[in-house]
């Protein structure tokens, strides 16, 4: 089963054979025992737990570590943004400009990460740092013409989706398997596929478009961007899981961090966006 980051998926994460693919050749070999190279193993002989195969593999801590540095470059960022670029009337268009070139840059990055077979921290690191200029913006923008209390809630808002679904997944009332996962992307490609035409729509034909961003329709698929980002936080949970129970190599703690930082970047836009329109339906 892969997962719903690009960054997993093309390490080869895997269970179909009973491993990860890009760990050890030998995971693939047909029949292969999928906890013969899991250093957590149990030994059948003493009945007590092996030594880890390696010194260098993914362990909780490392992923929590490196998640923190990299939200927390995001959150820096996003701070010196707010303070350092204007948002009045006056500046505002130019401030925006400065902040879709760091998105876009963010992009490219994010990109680039996604497709490289190693994790490259300074390239995840100047990923979250690029995302959180143009979030800082963003949520200065919104601050100062919807109210501070929309930002608030939304920042409050994500760190409940994280908190409700890490727990409901450790009580293990959500279970991802192979059909849940190919809901989720269904549903993620249907929704991104919506959002480019309103988008392509809103630039062609100006207003909002097809008007998937306002009103009511705004509202819902606000909702629905936020369960797909609670979904994709689910998946990311379960390659942690699997990463840490498997054996995975240290370094994959990045790609865990970079994964992890996408889908809760994700779940704020979507939650910022959704109490803009709550806010000008007042």
């Amino acid at each position: 089963m892969r997962s719903s980051n690009p960054v997993f998926s093309r390490r080869g994460f895997s269970r179909d054979s009973g491993g990860y693919a890009g760990f050890d050749a030998q995971h693939q070999q047909a029949g292969a025992n999928p906890y013969a190279t899991n250093p957590y193993a149990t030994d059948t002989t003493t009945g007590m737990p092996q030594a880890p195969a390696r010194a260098d593999v993914m362990t909780m801590d490392d992923v929590v570590s490196r998640t923190a540095m990299t939200l927390g470059t995001v959150i820096l960022t996003a701070t010196i943004a707010w303070i350092a670029m204007p948002v009045d009337p006056a500046n505002v268009n130019k401030s925006y400009g400065i902040a879709v070139g760091a998105a876009l840059i963010a992009l490219v990055l994010g990109l680039v990460q996604s497709f490289k077979r190693k994790a490259s921290p300074p390239i995840i690191l100047g990923y979250a740092a690029f995302e959180g200029f143009f979030l800082g913006v963003i949520s200065a923008a919104t601050s100062t013409y919807f109210g501070a209390g929309v930002v608030i809630q939304a920042v409050l808002g994500t760190l409940c989706v994280f908190a409700s679904v890490l727990f409901a997944y450790k009580m293990r009332w959500i279970r991802v398997t192979r059909r849940f996962y190919g809901f989720v992307m269904a549903a993620a490609m249907g929704f991104m596929l919506l959002m480019v035409a309103n988008l392509l729509f809103s630039v062609f034909a100006g207003g909002d478009g097809l008007g998937f961003r306002s009103g009511g329709l705004g509202i819902l698929f606000g909702v629905v961007g936020v369960i797909l980002g609670a979904c994709f936080l689910a998946l990311d949970f379960k390659q942690v899981e699997d990463g840490i129970t498997y054996g995975a190599p240290r370094d994959e703690a990045w790609l865990a961090a970079f994964g992890l930082t996408l889908t809760l970047v994700w779940i704020y836009l979507e939650l910022l966006r959704l109490f803009q329109i709550l806010s000008g339906d007042d």
